[in-house]
């Protein structure tokens, strides 16, 4: 059977390929053999550049520039032949090492020095320092673009209907007005504090052979600070360097950045299922796409389906990233494969986080506030002034303010004329008074338009 969109076994591959596009190139096959090999180049090239090594004489320009063609135009081509050769060895990294010395094989600087391709390393130095390298570029590319796009829509609403009172419902029932907007905001503040906890993550990579302490390097070259060298090695390629490590390096950052990305997609999991309630009250419409349908025998219907396909999708995307930070900090002894199957699917979680992302957009640039509903929820509860009635009665020593209220108002709802004439009767100063009877359920939101304005 051919592979398509049909045929695909995992949906963002299939259905949703042309969401998660931006993704391809970093977590694919093609994005790890690529990596790999501009790895391997920096290295080649890193010793040749080392004047210590008087065995490898520096490069020429003309080489270089090839050594860095190499990579900028590395293709699918050039994957599937590594491909072909790993069918032989059964390795992957080792394949990619032959692949590029046939590939420099009519470059007599390089041929000379041939043997300095991959030299002292083991695969896991190219692989891990690679992994990183993918997770780097695809948060800074895929992942925080897709978050940066939800928030800067969240912040929109939140600006827009700053001043749209609101009623809150705590324990879903009727409570302190808040707005639309700050509710917005509340969620806004939230991703971007996640945001940044994201985007901080220090990727790290260990260059330190096979099982961490420069066995190799300092057999061939005993008196050089290999340490320090491969420090600034690491540290070239804009990764940190992790000096202690067993063969693997332990993929304690690779936990933090999992863990980071499924705070956020939790903050964003509860936005989901909250507007989607909001929806259901009536306090958004949806805008109307011509020619969709919400079910196949109610036309009625406009179903809040972006709001659903994003939590489905945060949902996959924490299954697959929290798996990662519980398994991946852990090997026996000094190694074992256990993490390699697993890393191939970084991709996935990402994928399912950047499809959330693309989904929660969509329905966000849907949402239309009716400012009519909002109103009428409001003035149905006039019992939410007992909270502001009570907190004066109390500022002006009236006796049992809260037991006064509870009795007038708890369970029983109350119209504005009660609670007017309950008003009318406390010993209070008359502005006070006054300042209470002007009160409505949708003046009384505090600061919630200024704090939803400042996010």
């Amino acid at each position: 059977m051919t592979i398509s969109a049909l045929t695909a076994i995992s949906p963002l591959d299939g259905r949703y390929q042309d969401k998660v596009e931006a993704l391809r190139a970093h977590f694919s096959e093609h994005g790890l053999i690529r990596n790999r090999v501009r790895v391997e180049i920096a290295w080649l090239k890193a010793l040749a550049s080392e004047p210590a090594f008087v065995e490898i004489a520096p490069f020429s320009h003309a080489t270089l520039n090839e050594l860095d063609a190499v990579v900028a135009q590395f293709s699918e081509a050039d994957s599937a032949a590594v491909k072909e050769i790993e069918a032989t060895t059964n390795h992957d990294v080792k394949a990619m090492e032959y692949w590029l010395k046939q590939r420099l094989g009519h470059n007599a600087e390089v041929m000379k020095v041939s043997e300095f391709i991959h030299f002292a390393c083991t695969s896991e130095d190219i692989n891990n320092t690679s992994h990183a390298l993918m997770l780097k570029t695809g948060r800074d590319m895929a992942l925080l673009p897709a978050f940066d796009a939800v928030l800067a829509r969240l912040r929109e609403l939140a600006h827009a209907h700053a001043d749209l009172a609101m009623l809150s419902r705590t324990h879903g029932q009727p409570a302190s007005p808040t707005t639309l907007g700050k509710e917005m905001a509340n969620i806004a503040a939230r991703l971007a504090r996640a945001r940044d906890r994201i985007a901080k993550v220090l990727l790290t990579a260990k260059f330190n052979g096979a099982v961490g302490n420069y066995n190799a390097h300092l057999a061939a070259w005993p008196d050089f600070d290999w340490e320090a060298f491969n420090r600034r090695f690491v540290e070239s390629l804009g990764l940190e360097f992790n000096p202690y490590t067993i063969q693997i390096e332990p993929h304690d950052a690779m936990a933090e950045l999992f863990d980071a990305v499924a705070r956020a997609d939790t903050v964003l999991v509860d936005a989901c299922r909250d507007i989607w309630m909001y929806i259901s009250l009536g306090y958004f419409k949806q805008k109307l796409k011509e020619g969709e349908v919400g079910s196949s025998t109610m036309p009625h219907k406009v179903n809040p389906i972006d709001f659903e396909n994003a939590e489905g999708n945060f949902g996959l995307a924490n299954a697959v990233l929290r798996h990662f930070s519980d398994k991946l900090p852990i090997s026996r002894m000094q190694r074992d494969l256990t993490d390699s199957t697993v890393l191939r699917n970084m991709g996935v979680g990402f994928g399912h986080a950047v499809l959330a992302a693309v989904s929660m957009l969509r329905g966000l640039n849907k949402l239309e506030a009716d400012p009519a509903r909002l109103a009428a929820d409001l003035d149905a509860c006039w019992e939410v002034l007992a909270e502001p009635v009570q907190t004066v009665m109390r500022r002006y020593g009236v006796a049992n303010p809260y037991e006064q209220l509870k009795a007038l108002t708890r369970g029983k709802g109350i119209t504005r004329e009660a609670l007017h004439a309950f008003i009318g009767e406390l010993d209070i100063p008359q502005a006070e008074r006054i300042r209470l009877l002007r009160m409505t359920p949708a003046s009384y939101v505090g600061k919630a338009a200024e704090l939803a304005k400042r996010i």
